[in-house]
């Protein structure tokens, strides 16, 4: 019995049936059931696994309008700003960058009428210096999760 790549393979079964029973995992990769529990149990603590939820189609859940707003931000507003964004229930991720913009945020709208609604609350936020918007039209690849390589 290895453990070797055991951390890296629990992720991936996970990633593939992230509602997987410890016992079926413990089959999938041969081990204990105790074993699965206590590295998914450091996984955990370590904050490497944060949670579990469900993928959803925004789309089919009536959310049509994806948009990517590129923000900047006045002096040092910018910790305020992304906590702000971080708090609406619209945003699906908010960075921080280099580049002509200081945030980039992507949000879901169930039409356009809503995502405007939702940028011109932005404006009004003084912290705000220019904004650009755009809505995706496609989004061949969406919240996709990769799998762990494995070391030989």
């Amino acid at each position: 019995m290895t453990y070797e790549n055991l951390d890296s393979k629990l992720v991936n079964a996970l990633l593939d049936d992230g509602r997987a029973s410890l016992r079926s995992l413990a089959e999938e990769l041969d081990v204990s059931v105790t074993t699965i529990s206590n590295h998914l149990s450091d996984l955990e603590e370590e904050g490497a696994i944060t949670g579990y939820t469900p993928k959803l189609d925004y789309g089919l859940l009536g959310y049509d309008v994806t948009a990517i707003l590129q923000l900047k931000v006045e002096g040092n507003a910018l910790p305020d700003v992304t906590e702000r964004l971080r708090e609406s229930d619209r945003m699906i991720s908010v960075y921080e960058v280099t580049g002509d913009h200081d945030i980039i945020a992507v949000a879901k709208f169930e039409d356009t009428d809503a995502m405007n609604d939702g940028i011109k609350s932005l404006l009004v936020d003084p912290d705000i210096r220019e904004s650009n918007t755009s809505v995706v039209l496609n989004a061949p690849i969406e919240n996709r999760q990769f799998p762990l390589e494995l070391e030989e």
